[in-house]
């Protein structure tokens, strides 16, 4: 099966669950195929689906995240002693774990084609992504803390791991708790990261986006934050700065 039928047989499958959309036409055109099945991975909630599901959109994403261009973080060059500097799309990073921005639901992005971090990344690491958060919110029982993390597997990215963390959301002047908050950020992540034996850990710009964190004072605290711990504890991980923006509907995976 090539992509353009495995794309078709998810726009279908989908359409089939949502019975408001079952009579949809699909498409002609590529690029709003493309759109329509991110709208659909999108809007989907946390259910099971079958193994035949599965065994398509993961031959999918995995193939399109390859045409979109993986980054190895062994090529990339230090800016420092186990630290990295790197732009470009989250999603097709090969390294141990990549940290996603995420709201206290934990369930990732509910809005079509919205552009935040948390939506691409539960876009391209397939329905399983949110299935899994869904199951640890319910065991959890309340909404995630701001500051903590939690992780799941990464599914069909190309690294191993997703440690979901919830930044503060700046609404006014920012304040000595938010900053506080997104310290707290990046130590919860490197202490997961490091409980679970990860060696290399890919942070994304936690608050900037969506929740309006000033984004020079937040890389200050980032940089701080990660200095601090690895100086305590001796850490081995490496971290990964970045800035990531990825559309399902642009192949080319380019930045924008």
């Amino acid at each position: 099966m090539i992509q353009a039928e495995r794309r078709l047989y998810l726009i279908r499958a989908l359409l089939d669950e949502q019975p408001d959309y079952k009579n949809m036409e699909v498409p002609a055109e590529v690029s709003e195929q493309r759109r329509l099945l991110r709208s659909l991975f999108n809007i989907r909630t946390p259910r099971p689906v079958s193994r035949e599901f599965l065994k398509i959109q993961d031959a999918y994403l995995q193939q399109a995240i390859v045409e979109k261009g993986i980054t190895d973080i062994s090529s990339l060059s230090p800016v420092g002693k186990g630290m990295y500097l790197w732009k470009g799309d989250i999603t097709t990073l090969r390294c141990d774990a990549i940290v996603n921005a995420a709201n206290s639901r934990m369930l990732g992005c509910f809005a079509p084609c919205h552009g935040c971090i948390d939506n691409v990344i539960h876009t391209y690491a397939g329905v399983q992504l949110r299935l899994a958060c869904a199951e640890l919110m319910e065991r959890q029982g309340h909404p995630e803390e701001t500051g903590r993390a939690k992780i799941t597997p990464a599914f069909n990215l190309p690294c191993k791991y997703v440690l979901h963390t919830v930044g503060p959301i700046v609404s006014g002047r920012l304040t000595a708790l938010e900053e506080k908050q997104l310290a707290s950020c990046y130590a919860s992540c490197l202490e997961l990261a490091d409980r679970k034996g990860v060696k290399s850990l890919a942070f994304c710009c936690i608050s900037t986006g969506e929740f309006h964190f000033p984004p020079q004072r937040a890389a200050e605290i980032a940089l701080a934050a990660v200095e601090e711990y690895k100086a305590e504890t001796n850490s081995i991980i490496g971290g990964t700065g970045m800035i990531s923006k990825s559309w399902m509907e642009s192949p080319s995976g380019k930045t924008s």
